[in-house]
């Protein structure tokens, strides 16, 4: 019952907010269909959705990590086809990549991050053959995608032992993260909209952790400084993801010596921002852009 609540509430907006987007309206839209599927793994999640510009000259790349509070009863990947859609057409590559989320077998820590590194490491194997441009790749994530987004940025943190440590990480231009979970601690504690304590607990892994330090390789806040270029995005009326957690992590991270960049949207709440009809569209593609033109971190 309380799965179901929570889906209901993350679908229609938290009560009382004042958005005009839920991710219903975003799924019922009519949209194109990716231009390939490729797998990273043999699970039913272990899949990467292409949508590819026409042409043959070297395309920019967007990994893009969809939301949904790493819940595998809520939407995946799809949620992000319309977003997806509008990039192709501004010219960029979209790597929108599935993976296995709490609920799902396997799905949690440390699926799930294990998951967001082989998804990107499989653009090396996949950019000959589709024109990939492997130097001028942004990663754009949201909500619980934002977080998976800034800890591929930190990956290089994350301390030995842990099982997430090591791999071969795909180097990134620069990340977008929009509405971002960055603090798992800080959003476990105040109550966590996406489905409370339980679920932070499950993509840090608590439960099998005793007496660790369950955010020193999960969480981004904890991880600082992570360095690269990094911009963080806000919805003003946003009630899942509040503006408060942009302006947190932006003030550790520059506490730590990073220099994010960061912007609010006044009118947007939590899906105006992966939503390309919205008003914060061109703002977010102005910072993709912006990243792209970035010299190499």
């Amino acid at each position: 019952m309380k799965r179901l609540i929570l889906a209901a509430t993350l679908a229609f907006g938290m009560t009382g907010a004042a958005m005009a987007v839920s991710y219903t309206d975003l799924l019922a839209r009519p949209h194109a269909q990716p231009d390939a599927r490729l797998t990273y793994g043999a699970g039913p999640q272990q899949f990467v959705e292409l949508w590819l510009p026409k042409g043959d000259r070297p395309h920019p790349v967007i990994l893009m990590i969809h939301g949904g509070c790493w819940l595998s009863e809520l939407p995946g990947l799809e949620l992000m086809d319309p977003l997806a859609e509008a990039l192709k057409a501004h010219g960029y590559a979209v790597w929108n990549i599935e993976y296995r989320r709490i609920g799902a077998q396997g799905g949690g820590y440390p699926a799930t991050f294990q998951d967001a590194m082989a998804a990107s490491e499989k653009l090396r194997e996949a950019a000959p053959r589709y024109h990939l441009d492997l130097a001028h790749v942004v990663a754009v994530g949201h909500s619980a995608g934002g977080h998976l987004a800034m800890w591929l940025q930190a990956r290089a943190r994350v301390p030995a032992g842990s099982p997430l440590h090591g791999g071969d990480p795909l180097k990134l231009r620069g990340l977008v993260s929009l509405a971002g979970i960055l603090d798992l601690k800080g959003y476990r504690e105040d109550g966590a909209p996406c489905g409370g304590a339980p679920t932070i607990d499950g993509i840090t892994g608590a439960a099998d952790r005793k007496g660790q330090d369950v955010y020193a390789d999960t969480a981004p806040q904890a991880m600082l400084p992570i360095g690269g270029h990094v911009f963080v995005v806000a919805g003003g009326v946003d009630r899942i993801v509040p503006d408060h957690w942009r302006a947190s992590y932006v003030a550790a991270a520059r506490a730590a010596g990073d220099k994010p960049g960061t912007l609010t949207i006044p009118e947007a709440g939590h899906f105006e921002l992966i939503d390309p009809q919205s008003s914060a569209f061109a703002p977010i593609l102005n910072a993709i852009a912006a990243l792209n033109a970035a010299p190499s971190p």
